[in-house]
């Protein structure tokens, strides 16, 4: 278990360096000057390059790369370009939405996609499989941007049970909760959607397996035979799903966080693009990277406890 664990820090550490070069390549190569973007198009050369040197824009990419990075190592993300104040300071003021908003669309996506999935495998070759793959397969196929605009028309706009867009703070948990509904449910969909057809097919496999005979055999019924000897086996690559859903969740709610104006981390990121804020932009997606690699390690880890056979690899 310490050679399966040590190897998967060296990977996970690996995996950041990578990342993080990779980010800071791709932001420095956007066209561009943040400097000259602030001050407009009737700004000096002299003030341009003033302004550059304050943003800490000055120097070589390594030098600019190993400050960037240090910084983050000591909680330093630097200071955002248009706000004038620490990253640190906006990140934890965004991520009280996309950490709820994640959690929400995890939980509703599970309760669904658990139970659909089983009804799908106990009904295997039937037309309620055939339905349910049908509709999970167009569940995965339509974007969940989609969903959003089809909820906000039907719940908030004609329904208007839900707000259609911004976030109403914490201090009124339960408008916070109206709040994250909808872009939750557009999330969830279309992982509901893939969790579901997962559960189904770790639920057929294992009533293959003969032990699931051999109970048959005693006298137990498909439904006794399921819910307690084969669901419990067939969760468990059904939770490291779950585990990595949960990073996904987290860094792909851009699109959503955008349709519903809620004032997360992924519209923070997209404001930085537009406002050419590269510190901002940088410092948001090596968070989140860092956020989706960590889960991943942690379900490594869970799923290695879990399976015994996992730990020799």
């Amino acid at each position: 278990m310490t050679r399966y664990l040590l190897f998967r820090a060296l990977s996970l550490s690996l995996s950041l360096v990578v990342a993080s070069i990779a980010i800071f390549a791709v932001i420095e190569v956007i066209p561009g000057d943040p400097a000259a973007f602030m001050l407009g198009l009737n700004a000096t050369e002299e003030a341009i390059a003033n302004l550059r040197t304050e943003l800490g824009l000055g120097g070589g990419m390594v030098q600019r790369y190993l400050a960037w990075v240090s910084g983050m190592l000591t909680g330093d993300f630097g200071t955002s370009y248009n706000y004038r104040v620490p990253v640190a300071e906006l990140i934890a003021d965004r991520v009280w939405v996309s950490v709820p908003l994640a959690l929400m669309a995890l939980v509703l996506s599970t309760l669904i996609a658990v139970p659909v999935g089983v009804l799908a495998a106990a009904n295997r070759g039937r037309w309620g499989d055939f339905l349910t793959m049908t509709t999970t397969q167009l569940g995965i196929a339509v974007p969940n941007f989609w969903f959003a605009m089809f909820l906000v028309l039907l719940f908030a706009v004609q329904r208007q049970w839900f707000p259609s867009g911004g976030f109403a703070g914490w201090d009124t948990p339960g408008a916070a909760l109206r709040s994250l509904t909808l872009p939750a449910v557009a999330l969830a969909l279309p992982q509901a959607a893939i969790l579901a057809r997962v559960m189904r097919s770790a639920l057929i496999e294992t009533l293959d397996q003969d032990y699931i005979r051999t109970a048959r055999a005693k006298g137990l019924s498909p439904r006794q035979a399921i819910l307690r000897h084969a669901l419990r086996n067939a969760l468990i690559p059904v939770l490291t799903i779950i585990g990595l859903q949960f990073s996904f969740l987290l860094a792909g709610a851009i699109i959503i966080e955008n349709v519903f104006y809620l004032p997360g981390l992924g519209r923070l990121i997209f404001q930085g693009i537009t406002q050419r804020d590269l510190v901002v932009v940088e410092s948001v997606t090596m968070l989140l990277v860092f956020a989706v690699i960590v889960v991943t390690f942690l379900v490594d880890i869970a799923y290695a406890i879990a399976d015994p056979r996992l730990r020799r690899t």
